[in-house]
């Protein structure tokens, strides 16, 4: 039986936005080869899934353990591969005929844990208090994606400031530590803007 747009996994058309998020079907073009071999060796998406919070993780453990400028070489690349993962893993799905309720939970679940390890990460080198509340503004804008979903809109996606921006703001702040606190204040305010705007648009 086919599953109602909301609830299949990782969805098929969602709504764009501002923001890098619209590099996205660029972006998928590039990883193509790598979905490919994926299919031919049976990789499970939810497998994908996975490797993408464990990405997560290992940002999270570099910005907090590594020196500045390792720290930076490190994150950038684990957060590349965070998103291709995050890419990847519903276009398996879909590739393979996979899609499924439980993989779109698994699919939201692992994306807001791979999201709040990196942020854990910063506690290394910013005030608690300002951590957990850039940990609160960047779920937000999912918060308002997934209520949306849940009444049979499309998945509000992109920015200004979604998941691809807060990769790179994160980065930057691997990179300039001195500078952590004024990226996580950039983390959450745009999170929230993005919020709202996603709100806005599904209300119209």
């Amino acid at each position: 039986m086919e599953l109602p747009r909301a609830c299949a996994r990782r969805g098929s058309a969602r709504a764009g936005g501002l923001g890098l998020y619209a590099l996205k079907p660029w972006y998928g073009e590039r990883l193509a080869g790598l979905q490919r071999v994926m299919v031919s060796r049976g990789t499970h998406p939810d497998t994908v899934t996975g490797a993408g919070v464990v990405f997560g993780v290992l940002a999270g453990i570099a910005i907090a353990m590594l020196p500045a400028g390792w720290a930076a070489l490190v994150v950038g690349p684990l957060l590349a591969a965070r998103l291709a993962a995050a890419n990847l893993d519903g276009s398996l799905a879909r590739a393979t005929g996979q899609q499924s309720r439980r993989g779109a939970v698994l699919n939201e679940v692992g994306d807001r844990v791979a999201e709040l390890a990196v942020l854990a990460g910063c506690l290394a080198v910013a005030p608690a208090w300002l951590v957990l509340l850039a940990m609160l503004g960047a779920s937000t804008p999912s918060w308002i994606a997934l209520a949306g979903a849940a009444t049979g809109a499309p998945r509000a996606n992109g920015g200004p400031v979604g998941k691809t921006e807060r990769c790179l703001l994160i980065t930057v702040a691997a990179a300039l530590p001195g500078a952590a606190s004024l990226i996580l204040v950039l983390i959450g305010a745009g999170s929230a803007v993005t919020a709202l705007k996603r709100a806005r648009d599904l209300t119209r």
